[in-house]
Formats: C-alpha cells, structure tokens, sequence
C-alpha cells in the first residue's frame, strides 16, 4: 500500500544493519502471527529495539505491526515523523482512552497491533506486572492475543546506556499460539494466560540461547538471578 511506503523502507534499512551488525536471528512460531486479519501481538521488552525484531517475525509473514509507544517517541524531531508515518500508536498515559480508542481502529481495520505489557524495559531481563491493556484489548475486539517473547535483544541497545554493536550476537523471538477469548472473558484471566505462556516461552529461550558470557563483566545481560560471577 502507498500509505506504508516509509514503513517498508525502515524494514529493509533495518535489514541492512542487522547483516551489519552480523545478528544471527532464532525466530520460532513466526506461523501464528495470522496473515490476514487483525491480532494484538503482546511482548516482553528488552531493549530500544524490540520493536524492530518484532516486525521482522511479523515481515516473514507479510505483515506490518503498528505499536503502541511512548507519547515522547512522537514528539522526537527525529523518531517522530518516522512513527507517524509507520502509524504507530502513540500512548500519553495522562489519556490512555485516547490510545486505546486508535488500537481498536486499527484492528477494525484488520491491522496487527503491537503492545508492550510491561510499559517499559525490564532492568532484571524477566518479566515485570503487566498492565491489562493487551488483554482488554483481545477481550473487547474480539481478536487473538498472539504472546511474543524476545531474548538477547537487551545485547544490542538497552537502558543504562547499556549498548553493544559487538558483531554476531543471538537474537530470539518466539511466537506462541494466540489466545482466542471469548466475549464475556474476564481481562485479568486472559492477561494471567498470557502471561503464563511467556513465562513458559521465555524460560525455554533463555534455556536455548548458545552464546554465553564472555567473561563475568559480561554476565550483566543475564537474567538478575544468574548476573553473580562464576564460580
């Protein structure tokens, strides 16, 4: 569509810097983000880039992802115009009825909707409280809800000025089965089997991930609980 021609032209710009940077790319269950139609896709949040390893699993599938981000990701002079034209979703959490009300248009229009249940970047890499929108979402549209669960993302651009362009790092992104609910579900039940199924998606990339620390300096992109040095 002409309307997503800077959208595909960031997707394949993406796709040069990851060859750059050498990335090798684990992505499993990418056949449950559906080809057509509309979906919220909920994922764990690791780094400045996950948005970007999410639209990849989706762009195997031909599909484009608007996300709901951060109101101040729009007002950059630099990221926001390229938002605006990805039509992304931007979310001011002092009106979060007027985020919510763009999402469900957006899935009315059969579009893939992108939503970070944690709200931001997980310092310990495991997953934090998650806010019930992803869920309502589901409930309320009447969509799947597809869990995504990245790993090795926090490797590349994350909080702490914490970045790394480090050649040939792993990055996963696992698509679970989507979550159908039924229209009188609660959201706090969809949300808690949502979050069941990352968990169990997550543990099984962290167990799965071959690279490993170079040394205990480096043992900071571990899950909080593994970061004590060796030994």
């Amino acid at each position: 569509m002409p309307r997503d021609r800077t959208y595909r032209v960031v997707v394949r710009v993406f796709r040069i810097v990851f060859r750059l940077l050498g990335l090798r790319f684990d992505v499993r269950g990418a056949e449950h983000i559906p080809r057509h139609g509309p979906a919220v896709l909920a994922s764990n949040h690791l780094s400045y880039l996950d948005f970007t390893f999410i639209g990849l699993a989706a762009s195997s599938r031909h599909r484009l992802v608007r996300f709901m981000a951060k109101h101040a990701t729009f007002a950059n002079p630099v990221s926001g115009p390229l938002m605006r034209a990805m039509r992304h979703i931007p979310v001011d959490r002092s009106s979060g009825a007027a985020a919510y009300r763009r999402a469900a248009r957006e899935l009315a229009a059969g579009e893939l909707v992108g939503i970070f249940p944690e709200a931001t970047i997980s310092r310990s890499f495991t997953l934090k409280s998650f806010k019930l929108g992803a869920a309502t979402l589901a409930v309320r549209e009447q969509v799947p809800l597809v869990p995504v669960v990245l790993w090795g993302a926090q490797r590349t651009f994350t909080v702490d000025r914490r970045y790394s362009v480090r050649r040939g790092k792993t990055i996963m992104v696992f698509v679970g089965e989507a979550i159908v609910a039924a229209p009188g579900d609660d959201p706090r039940d969809v949300d808690a089997e949502l979050r069941r199924r990352m968990d169990e998606l997550l543990a099984i990339a962290v167990r799965d991930y071959p690279d490993r620390p170079r040394d205990d300096a480096d043992r900071w992109w571990l899950p909080a609980a593994d970061r004590l040095p060796s030994g």
